[in-house]
């Protein structure tokens, strides 16, 4: 049984109770849930230590200083430092989903001022990608194009998983972080794609405190702490590193307690999405 048909049965409870018990349909998606683990193909990444990366997102990427930008920070600021000089880039289109970018345009050297091609690209795609049927076809499509012109550039892709919206977005509650999710896995894995598990980090944060604040009023762009939170992913999982330690507080903006409460979890959550201890080496 697959999430998306345990939120269905959830919607025909009231029915399916007078019929085979009141708490038989609970009891049976309270198991699936407990049991039921994201299983990534990719659990290592496909490039060493990458410092020709591009980043493709809207403005849940570039909000609150740009996810490039804190990853580049943080591996500067690691202990031995990563020196990724010029070979960060990211290009963003407000509200757009990945169909409005050049790929291959984008991907070729000589473009973006990078004579060498990117060894990685970090595709954010768009947030309600998984909303409807005809936009998660979209989605695929484009990340195996996507995929296709990067390959062909000798780069690899990976796939950034965005949280879910939380109120007071109208879809707060809804089953869009589970469509998502099927999304992800499913596309990721048929691609061969690395996915950064962003979303199970926020999903994470917010299960340790409640009151943590990752999303604006919106209920759907990252705030300080959710972006830093997302490059503490993007930094374990591309340089295969816990980012738990690392000095980075964006000029004194996060406090200690929230940058390492932040770095904790996003090293639990890639252990535990990858299945492997990353937390033995240094950040």
């Amino acid at each position: 049984m697959s999430k998306l048909d345990c939120l269905a049965l959830r919607r025909l409870r009231p029915a399916l109770a007078a019929l085979l018990g009141a708490g038989l349909t609970l009891a049976a998606c309270t198991t699936m849930a407990a049991s039921q683990t994201p299983a990534p193909a990719v659990i290592v990444p496909p490039v060493a230590a990458p410092k020709r990366v591009l980043f493709l997102g809207n403005s849940l990427v570039y909000y609150s200083g740009g996810l490039q930008t804190h990853v580049h920070r943080m591996a500067g600021a690691a202990t031995p430092p990563i020196d990724l000089k010029d070979g960060f880039k990211s290009v963003h289109i407000t509200g757009a989903g990945l169909d409005q970018y050049p790929i291959d345009f984008l991907v070729a050297p000589g473009h973006l001022g990078q004579k060498e091609p990117f060894e990685l690209v970090v595709l954010a795609g768009n947030s309600l990608d998984a909303r409807a049927d005809a936009s998660r076809a979209l989605y695929r499509q484009k990340v195996i194009e996507f995929d296709a012109a990067i390959r062909k550039q000798g780069g690899r892709t990976a796939l950034l998983w965005l949280p879910a919206p939380v109120k007071p977005h109208a879809l707060a509650g809804s089953d869009l972080g589970a469509r998502t999710e099927d999304m992800m896995l499913s596309v990721g894995n048929e691609t061969n794609a690395l996915i950064i598990p962003v979303a199970l980090a926020y999903r994470e944060a917010y299960r340790r405190k409640p009151d943590v604040k990752l999303q604006v009023y919106d209920g759907n762009h990252p705030t300080l702490a959710g972006q830093y939170l997302a490059a503490s992913v993007v930094f374990a999982t591309l340089y295969d590193r816990s980012p738990v330690g690392n000095p980075y507080d964006y000029f004194g903006a996060l406090d200690g307690d929230t940058r390492l409460f932040l770095q904790q979890v996003a090293a639990d959550t890639v252990r535990d999405f990858y299945r492997h201890d990353r937390a033995g080496k240094t950040n």
